[in-house]
This record gives C-alpha cells, structure tokens and sequence, in this order.
C-alpha cells in the first residue's frame, strides 16, 4: 500500500461510513448539528452514523446542546428545522 492510499477517508465518498471512532459499518443516517458559539444558526455539520451508533452519537450532541436533527443518509433536502 502507498502512502498515498493509506491517507484516503475510509469508505469514500461511494461507501460513507459511520463517523463513531473505530466504526467501519455503511453510514446509514446523517445526524445534523452545529455548534451555536462558533456556527451561525442556519449553519449544520454532520456525523454519519450506522444503526448501531445512531443514538449514542445523537445522545453525545444532545448534551452539549448541538443536535439539530437526524436524516435518513439520502435525503439532502431541508428538514422542518431547516426551513426558513
């Protein structure tokens, strides 16, 4: 293996996968957040997550009072929330 293609993201953009630390499982959910002291309000990152880790990773952002909403990892569009 190159260096080269040891420092590519693991999973790529064609096969996402869950952002919890050591996780390798297909992302199946985009958790969406934003941090209100550093991001604007309409301004949302996001973790994605397996089914596994969905609701650890969504219970962590929902205490630092970050969590904005969950999705299913296909929908990109705007969500209640997001909605002007």
């Amino acid at each position: 293996m190159s260096l080269h293609e040891s420092e590519a993201p693991p999973g790529g953009p064609d096969n996402p996968q869950c952002s919890r630390k050591g996780c390798r499982a297909d992302a199946a959910w985009r958790i969406r957040w934003n941090n209100p002291r550093i991001h604007t309000p309409q301004h949302r990152k996001s973790w994605l997550a397996c089914p596994d880790h969905r609701e650890d990773l969504e219970k962590f952002l929902r205490a630092q009072g970050f969590w904005k909403n969950t999705v299913p990892l296909g929908h990109d569009g705007p969500t209640g929330e997001d909605r002007p």
